[in-house]
């Protein structure tokens, strides 16, 4: 028997489910859970358990799974009541209970099985425990006593975050999980409210803590509290009052450990992970983490390795979920972004928030709803959001579907040949409305490696010609960019696949940049920093570049200031130590950027688009801001940009990004809101249906995908079939027009 003798730390719903399980699963333990709390002693009020949870418990422990079941109350439907409108969407299948009838079942449950419940009692230090248990469950919270006293080993990071909460009740059940945004003198306020029993419901009010602060709650006792929100949210109240549970204003705090075991000792819920309550129970994840803990100790011998089984299983299933909820909750920070949307956007985009929820699976559960979005949005009838057109000045772009810029490593002394013909060629007629060359450099020492393309040379230009006059002959209406650039203090190293930021074992060139730092000190050859001379000879480059990319026929032009090449080593602070007028504040540090794109905005074709690329957060302290990004892109369009490409990071060797799902669109959408310039999202977008919920919700105007395209050239004309849409949006190729229909997987005899 694994875990003889076990010692849990806090009686919350998963310290108490993990006892009952571990004595279930053999009566022979002896399991103690230690809870400094009187039995009746709980805050908040109502718990969420989704389907998949209640199914999980019902394997685990049938009895458990019994009598929730018979005391949850389940609903369909979302309620989203915002200026006036209230629209409802359905098929979303919630269940809830009390949390003080959940801990009520659970006692029982641990009682009849013979869990020894101390109640009132503080728990010994875990390093105590340890010496006379074979295990240490630290079920001990959000402020784990246990997780701080061996932070060196669980090495904690703790995020507070922008806005302030507090858990209320109301005394009646609402019949619908209910999102209600109130526009105050003060600010924002959002109220998150659903049912948890026949006769009471959970209202959990949130507000940016400016506004907490502006509306003097930083000042109110409970009873102010509690008249204060009734106020602001009186439509959902109708004059019933709100109550409290020794309920507090709070900042939610993301809990991550690097580890969640000590030898014998391991965390479990709220102690290891928490998830923002806009999109999941933190009772949810406790009780699925109890699950899989039991379930690996009954199945390995030994507890150290149960316990690392324990989190590889249940740390991607916590990393996901902390991602949407982040998402979530910075949807919600960002809310003054969003309220100016049309109702119906405002509600689609408030309900796929997380990334989680799509356009198609929204379709699913509601068509009724999505179609009535659609509508709204001014999409015609049967046409996927991501087929309908986008104007860029002169320019009409078929569908929101960009090849995204990649390096190919595959010119000849910066001449495109056979493989960029095909690679393009093969892009353009997938269908997409736009595909974009890599970077192509305007010198030979703008250059990342000698295998990178130019434009800098006669037959360069000839070459690109060759590319371009292949996409207009044989994939009408597929447009073709170029994108420009210089790589600054990343260039003269190796081709990826052959060491990436690795120098060149021989034939380095010298580098220059905004200022004379390695790209990696130690490794990475120190750049020159330009002089004022040297700038204006870069600008006559780009200048001439552009030209030469005018007559090689590209459609839309994009200035690559992103990812730490040049112009974008002028942006941020981490790579821009000047001290003349090209470096400082932000903006001395656009002042060449800007400079470069009037250069090229001059000579470039009036009716053809201008884009720019920007990183708009270097993922590093005291890098680049999303509201630094804010003021770039409005710098970009006041000088006649016609969309920023919004990209994040690669700036500097030791940034921390937040990967995920589309985990760089909240940066164009904030973009697109604040500057009031069109957006080309990019960055883990991989399916149809990720562009149709982009596009839909307003989040931008345009999808930039690359590794999609290099898995299938076709991707958008598949998807245009996995949809059943042939309208205007999508052309397939005569060539190909046999193969316009998905073959089927197997026959029947």
């Amino acid at each position: 028997m694994t875990a003889a003798r076990v010692a849990v730390i806090g009686g919350g719903p998963g310290g108490l489910y993990a006892a009952a399980l571990l004595k279930r699963h053999d009566r022979r333990r002896d399991v103690t859970v230690w809870e400094r709390n009187a039995p009746d002693d709980t805050f908040g009020f109502g718990v969420v358990l989704s389907d998949e949870t209640l199914g999980g418990l019902e394997t685990a422990d049938p009895a458990v799974s019994a009598a929730i079941g018979e005391e949850a109350v389940r609903w369909d439907d979302i309620e989203v009541v915002h200026r006036g409108s209230r629209l409802v969407s359905g098929g979303h299948a919630f269940a809830a209970l009390g949390r003080h009838r959940l801990l009520e079942l659970l006692h029982e449950r641990c009682r009849t099985l013979g869990v020894t419940l101390r109640f009132r009692t503080e728990a010994p230090p875990a390093a105590e425990l340890v010496r006379s248990h074979d295990l240490v469950i630290a079920a001990d919270g959000v402020h784990s006593r246990t997780r701080r006293s061996h932070r060196d080993v669980f090495r904690p990071t703790l995020t507070p975050h922008r806005c302030r909460y507090i858990w209320l009740a109301a005394g009646f059940a609402l019949d619908a999980f209910r999102f209600e945004i109130a526009e105050t003198e003060h600010g924002i306020m959002q109220l998150h409210a659903y049912p948890f029993s026949p006769r009471a419901s959970t209202v959990i009010v949130e507000m940016r803590e400016e506004v907490w602060r502006r509306a003097g709650l930083d000042r109110c006792d409970e009873e102010e509290t509690l008249r204060s929100c009734g106020k602001h949210f009186s439509g959902l109240l109708d004059g019933r009052p709100l109550r409290t549970n020794r309920s507090a204003w709070t900042v939610f705090c993301t809990v991550v450990n690097e580890r969640w075991s000590h030898g014998r000792t391991v965390l479990l819920g709220d102690a290891a992970h928490t998830a923002h309550f806009s999109i999941g129970s933190g009772t949810k994840l406790a009780v699925e983490d109890a699950v899989a803990l039991v379930r690996h100790l009954d199945r390995t011998p030994a507890v150290p390795e149960a316990l690392a089984a324990y989190e590889a299983e249940r740390r991607p299933v916590v990393e996901s979920t902390q991602r949407a909820a982040r998402a979530s909750l910075e949807w919600f920070e960002d809310l003054a972004h969003h309220v100016g949307r049309p109702p119906h956007r405002f509600a689609f985009d408030l309900l796929t928030r997380s990334r989680r929820v799509t356009h198609d699976n929204l379709r699913l559960r509601d068509a009724g709803f999505v179609t009535a979005v659609e509508k709204e949005a001014g999409i015609p009838a049967g046409t996927p959001p991501m087929f309908t057109p986008f104007r860029l000045r002169g320019l009409t772009l078929r569908n929101r579907v960009v090849v995204s810029p990649m390096d190919m490593y595959s010119a000849v002394d910066g001449t495109p040949g056979d493989f960029h013909l095909v690679h393009l060629g093969a892009r353009a007629l997938g269908g997409p409305g736009l595909v974009m060359t890599e970077m192509v450099c305007v010198s030979a020492h703008g250059r990342i490696t000698p295998a990178c393309a130019g434009l800098y040379a006669p037959e360069h230009e000839r070459a690109w010609r060759r590319v371009t006059d292949f996409v207009h002959q044989q994939a009408p209406g597929t447009a073709i960019g170029v994108q420009l650039g210089h790589s600054g203090r990343k260039g003269s190293t190796r081709r990826m696949w052959e060491g990436i930021d690795q120098p060149l074992p021989e034939g380095n060139w010298p580098l220059v940049a905004a200022s004379a730092l390695p790209y990696r000190p130690g490794v990475s050859q120190t750049p020159h920093a330009l002089t004022p001379g040297e700038l204006a000879d870069l600008r006559e480059q780009f200048a001439r570049s552009a030209q030469a990319a005018a007559r090689a026929g590209f459609d839309l032009l994009e200035l690559h200031c992103a990812h730490g090449y040049l112009l974008s080593g002028f942006l941020s602070p981490l790579t821009n130590h000047r001290d003349d007028a090209y470096g400082g504040d932000l903006p001395r540090r656009l002042a060449f950027p800007l400079e470069v794109f009037d250069a090229v905005r001059a000579v470039w074709p009036a009716e053809r688009p201008m884009t720019v690329r920007i990183s708009a957060t270097d993922w590093a302290e005291g890098g680049t801001t999303a509201e630094d990004a804010v003021t770039v892109a409005r710098a970009f369009a006041d000088h006649g940009a016609d969309a920023v490409d919004v990209s994040t990071g690669q700036v500097v060797p030791d940034e921390r990004p937040a990967y995920g799902r589309s985990y760089q669109t909240p940066f164009a959408d904030r973009i697109r809101q604040e500057a009031g310039v069109p957006v080309i999202a990019v960055g883990a977008i991989s399916s149809w249906d990720d562009v149709n919920s982009l596009i839909l919700a307003g989040r931008t105007d345009l999808c930039a995908l690359g590794r999609p395209h290099l898995y299938d050239p076709n991707w958008t004309l598949h998807a245009a079939a996995e949809q059943e849409y042939s309208g205007p949006g999508v052309h397939w190729p005569v060539q190909y027009r046999a193969g316009s229909r998905k073959p089927p997987t197997g026959r029947k005899a």
